[in-house]
């Protein structure tokens, strides 16, 4: 049973609404509209510097192969061999640069059951709890204790890009993908500001199949509406 709210809308709510529909309105008039870049997030790993010189060697150092949208990141030369319970593997998993501070995993959830690991969807860096695996490389092997993930989808944008869109770092938005039969609207994205992102959303490989993102006519990046009403 749904009943409407008896409580009046908190002002802040008002407010909000009205700002977003001011900007959406400004931009459309102005054209400025922040470009939306949608992006499919195969399988990677992220790697230590530490688990890199185990790996390939000492001393060694990712190569660059190909520049990511977000500046500064990129797609390294080296893989890596991914081996789960029952050595079950995934034999060339790509290494994403610049190293980081701890190594994670990111697989989708039809990679996760080729493996034979049960994957839990986190935001990066949420690894605590997770499962491990292991990786093998050139030169050495490293076992993971934890790190292995599905990554949730997430849009990365600017601090102007977030006051365009009426939200914060850390706050939840939708993505409406327009596409023939498939037309989806994804929910529960993770904002993820600062000063210098690109505004792009990150999806894996099994959401961007299932709404055949290849073949979208149109992407839109929205702002979840205030529900008015409550379950009871």
């Amino acid at each position: 049973m749904i009943e409407a709210m008896t409580n009046p809308i908190d002002r802040t709510v008002v407010e909000q609404i009205v700002r977003q529909i001011v900007l959406q309105q400004v931009g459309a008039a102005s054209n400025d509209r922040p470009e939306l870049v949608v992006s499919i997030s195969a399988r990677h790993v992220h790697l230590t510097d530490e688990h890199v010189e185990i790996l390939f060697g000492r001393g060694h150092r990712l190569t660059p192969k190909k520049p990511l949208y977000q500046d500064g990141f990129f797609a390294a030369e080296e893989t890596v061999m991914v081996v789960g319970p029952r050595r079950r593997m995934l034999p060339t998993v790509r290494i994403l640069g610049p190293t980081r501070t701890h190594s994670q995993v990111e697989l989708a959830f039809t990679d996760a059951i080729s493996l034979g690991i049960d994957v839990p969807v986190r935001h990066s860096g949420d690894i605590e709890g997770t499962p491990g695996c292991v990786l093998i490389g050139p030169a050495g092997t490293v076992e993971l204790q934890q790190g292995v993930i599905r990554a949730a989808r997430h849009v990365h944008m600017s601090f102007d890009d977030a006051r365009y869109f009426g939200v914060q770092n850390g706050d939840m938005m939708n993505l409406r993908i327009t596409a023939p039969y498939c037309s989806t609207v994804l929910e529960d994205l993770l904002v993820r500001a600062d000063a210098t992102s690109k505004l792009e959303v990150h999806i894996d490989t099994d959401e961007g199949n299932a709404v055949h993102l290849d073949g979208a006519t149109s992407v839109e990046l929205f702002k979840p509406s205030p529900c008015a009403c409550k379950k009871t």
